[in-house]
């Protein structure tokens, strides 16, 4: 992989992490029923926050910085 193209490929993570998030948030939300789980569906909402969109946000940064550092290079 050329050094140029890592940060579209971080770009792709950033975005399947996103995707990732909400297909987990809509497949809870068709699986969960108030009747047998003890707490509401936003903790659900934020804990998936947590594994998906935050990771997302720190690679888009990252592929920021890598695209800014090799359009410097040129």
């Amino acid at each position: 992989m050329k050094k140029t193209n890592i940060h579209k490929f971080l770009y792709l993570v950033s975005a399947l992490l996103v995707v990732g998030f909400a297909v987990h948030t809509i497949v809870d939300a068709c699986r969960y029923d108030s009747m047998l789980t003890s707490f509401p569906f936003y903790t659900f909402i934020i804990v998936h926050a947590i594994e998906y969109l935050i990771p997302s946000i720190i690679v888009y940064i990252v592929a920021l910085i890598v695209k800014k550092k090799f359009a410097d290079k040129k």
